[in-house]
């Protein structure tokens, strides 16, 4: 087997997504999991609009979608009082997926894969990292099956391995963090309940939320609680060992919900940790997803990020041969701070959710059964549900001091360069149309204003796609990223715009 481009460690939503688009940007990749096969029991169920965003160009969102429940309802379950709530479409207009989606990490996993196999990209399960070096510039890993012992060279080494990375560990880069008092309990379960079926039933109590989804993976229903942490040395993040019945009973009963668990076949507890490594990148060697960050599950952030960080870094390796050393060392400049954003969000949340300290046990004990006549009011206001939506998406991933981020000239308004690219609706060609449709495809994306003259566009490589914005005044010219990002803005004709598209590969 030839070397590949780059060696994906690690076939979570993380590894995969890189995968894909590290592949469909012109690079080989191989993906290998020391897993004999994909693990089943989803523990992400939400997947945000911008990570949806990022996908589309890679040909899954639609699949996805398929899967997915883009209007899931809840009822909150406050002391004797009981709220529904209508969690479908938000007032967003600068996203085609103004919604909250509901789809589980095993659907994010069976799509992404699907779409590597149709590519010709087969992930490898049941083969293991066991060692690895770097000789010269070049990594060296050495891959253990069933088939014995395998030397690999690629040009790079992704580790989308989790907490416990061997890629992290191998390159020797620091863990910063720390573990959590409290841990999650996972169950499938069957219930004697008056439970509404096909919602999510969320139950606010002194000791913590619990959270019961209608997953139908390995019973009817998936439940998630919180309880302090038990000694145990079972990896960080990963299911570990099964929780006695009576101990998931006693969650229930906790938490005042009037159910009575008549089958579990399934459960675990997962230990839980607050780190971020000290650096993504050691030379050919990077970290996404959970082995570069891990945090609690929170506000729904780690699968959204990981996959982020893979859309960030994947179409970089690919262009890496063509571009200066400015195009690779972003990825740690862009993603770390973006990682620790994310961090904080969901401390502060899983803060509110899950921690003994007499506030929080106040908040959800006390204030929040007074406050449920209120309620239905309050997030029937399609504002409020959209500004809990946008939050929940990391608006505030933005890499404005990114090498990669180029204005050239004086810019009145619009997106500045490391901004997500907003969706609007244009005229381009004499048709309406919205800029992410414009943009739903691999490489870089050059939007002309309608006088804007630009020589380059006669010799634009494969990398690159021009659309003359019909409806767009002036001479300016905006340069978007393969990630969806504003990567150049110029308020007069081209120029810059040569020496850009050769800092990021795409001449």
């Amino acid at each position: 087997m030839s070397a590949p481009d780059v060696l994906v460690v690690g076939a979570g939503p993380t590894g995969l997504t890189l995968a894909l688009q590290t592949h469909e940007h012109g690079a080989t990749v191989r993906v290998v999991d020391r897993r004999s096969e994909a693990f089943r029991r989803s523990r992400a169920m939400i997947v945000h609009s911008r990570t949806l965003e990022c996908l589309r160009p890679l040909g899954v969102t639609a699949a996805l979608l398929e899967r997915a429940d883009r209007s899931p309802r809840a009822q909150l379950h406050l002391g004797s009082r009981v709220v529904d709530v209508s969690l479908g479409e938000a007032a967003m207009r600068s996203t085609p997926y103004p919604h909250l989606t509901m789809v589980r990490q095993a659907d994010v996993e069976e799509v992404l894969e699907d779409a590597l196999l149709r590519r010709g990209v087969e992930v490898e399960w049941g083969v293991g990292l066991d060692a690895l070096d770097v000789v010269g510039e070049r990594p060296r890993a050495t891959l253990t099956s069933a088939g014995g012992h395998e030397l690999a060279t690629p040009r790079y080494v992704v580790g989308c391995d989790g907490p416990a990375s061997s890629v992290r560990n191998a390159a020797g880069i620091a863990w910063d963090g720390g573990a959590y008092r409290q841990e999650i309990v996972l169950a499938d379960l069957e219930l004697e309940a008056d439970l509404m079926p096909d919602v999510l039933h969320v139950v606010a109590g002194r000791t913590g939320l619990l959270f019961l989804f209608a997953l139908g993976e390995g019973a009817t229903w998936r439940l998630l609680g919180t309880r302090p942490a038990r000694d145990g040395d079972q990896p960080f993040g990963q299911p570990g060992e099964a929780v006695p019945v009576a101990d998931v009973q006693a969650l229930i009963d906790d938490a005042g919900l009037e159910a009575q668990v008549r089958e579990m076949p399934w459960s675990a507890q997962v230990r839980l940790q607050h780190r971020v490594a000290r650096e993504f990148r050691h030379g050919p060697l990077f970290l996404a997803g959970d082995a570069a960050h891990t945090h609690s599950p929170a506000a729904a952030q780690g699968m959204n990020t990981g996959i982020i960080d893979a859309v960030n870094l994947g179409w970089k390796l690919a262009y890496a041969d063509h571009a200066g050393p400015a195009l690779l060392d972003s990825y740690d400049h862009e993603r770390r701070p973006a990682a620790r954003q994310a961090l904080a969000l969901t401390h502060t949340v899983f803060f509110a959710e899950a921690s003994t300290h007499p506030l929080p046990q106040l908040l959800r004990g006390r204030m929040l059964p007074l406050l449920a006549p209120l309620l239905p009011v309050m997030l029937r206001q399609p504002r409020a549900m959209a500004a809990v939506i946008t939050l929940l998406s990391q608006p505030w991933v933005r890499y404005p001091g990114s090498a990669l981020s180029v204005t050239d000239g004086f810019l009145a308004r619009g997106p500045r360069p490391g901004d997500r690219l907003p969706d609007r609706v244009v005229t381009c060609a004499g048709r309406q149309t919205r800029l992410h449709d414009l943009t739903a495809s691999p490489g870089v994306h050059l939007l002309l204003a309608r006088d804007a003259e630009c020589a380059e566009l006669d010799r634009l490589g494969p990398r690159v796609t021009g659309h003359r914005i019909d409806s767009w005044p002036g001479t300016g010219i905006t340069a978007v990223r393969p990630d969806g990002h504003v990567g150049f803005r110029s308020a007069r004709s081209a120029g810059a715009l040569t020496a850009w598209l050769e800092l990021v590969g795409a001449t």
